[in-house]
């Protein structure tokens, strides 16, 4: 391990939210989208880099590099020189050891607000680069999150449903109830999409709500990067989660329609930049 200084009694102005979270260089997602809408939110961003890629997955060559043999000696060195943290973000995690750093550092920090993003698939499949033994523990850190934020095929893959594309509004309230008794804080299940909305369920003090936002064109990488950085932006500042939930989804629809109005291509991703002072 590389020696390292001991401080104490780091301090920040404002709220201060570490981040375990992939780096991907092009593309707009994960780190580079959460990182400049959640400062904006007025919270200070720590990123744990999970992976390093020169772009995201779906571009035909992406230079990687896994961050996990450096991870707990990442985190072992905010132990030493004293930092605190009012919040831990989780998203995209592909290895067990990863996810255990995450627990660590839950115990050892014990930040007052932790959302999870179970970045595990989308569209009914896992990703590539995840399997049955990363689902198996992400679940069980879902028992110790504030918020939970899975799309559809994630809420399946929590709760063992098999997945399918067509659902009844009893099925999906089914379905976020089985996530409740899974994940103890709030959940907000996201990728349901019917005629021309987008549907949020939501689950909050043991009641569900619906939250719908009309559709702005078709969905595109980093929106769940961007929605979850939203709500633990507003969870931090203590606000209401059905409004951040209206709040997130709002923005991504205006994200969307300028990215449709400009013809950026797909896999660049949303134009968020110019609407960053709305938030």
């Amino acid at each position: 391990m590389t020696q390292i200084t001991n401080e104490t009694n780091i301090t920040s102005t404002i709220p201060r939210l570490a981040m375990f979270q992939s780096f991907a260089g092009f593309g707009k997602c994960s780190t580079t989208i959460a990182l400049p809408v959640i400062s904006a939110m007025q919270v200070q961003v720590c990123p744990v880099p999970t992976s390093i890629l020169s772009s995201h997955l779906a571009y035909a060559t992406v230079q990687k590099t896994d961050y996990t043999p450096y991870l707990q000696d990442y985190v072992s060195a905010w132990k030493v020189i004293g930092a605190t943290f009012d919040g831990l973000y989780c998203g995209f995690m592909n290895h067990l050891h990863q996810i255990n750093v995450a627990e660590d550092f839950l115990s050892h920090f014990k930040p007052k607000t932790f959302l999870l993003d179970p970045v595990m698939g989308d569209h009914g499949k896992l990703y590539s680069s995840v399997d049955d033994t990363i689902c198996d523990a992400l679940k069980k850190l879902a028992g110790k999150a504030d918020i939970l934020t899975p799309n559809l095929t994630e809420a399946c893959l929590l709760t063992g449903t098999p997945y399918k594309e067509d659902w009844s509004e009893q099925e999906l309230c089914k379905l976020i109830l089985n996530l409740a008794q899974i994940c103890p804080g709030k959940i907000a299940m996201t990728g349901i999409e019917q005629a021309d909305r987008y549907i949020t369920y939501i689950y909050e003090d043991g009641k569900i709500k619906i939250s719908e936002t009309p559709s702005a064109g078709p969905s595109k990488h980093g929106t769940g990067d961007l929605f979850a950085s939203i709500l633990v932006a507003d969870a931090i500042h203590h606000r209401d989660f059905t409004e951040s939930v209206k709040k997130a989804s709002d923005f991504i629809a205006l994200c969307i329609a300028a990215s449709e109005n400009r013809q950026i291509p797909e896999k660049e991703g949303l134009l968020f930049e110019p609407f960053l002072h709305t938030l």
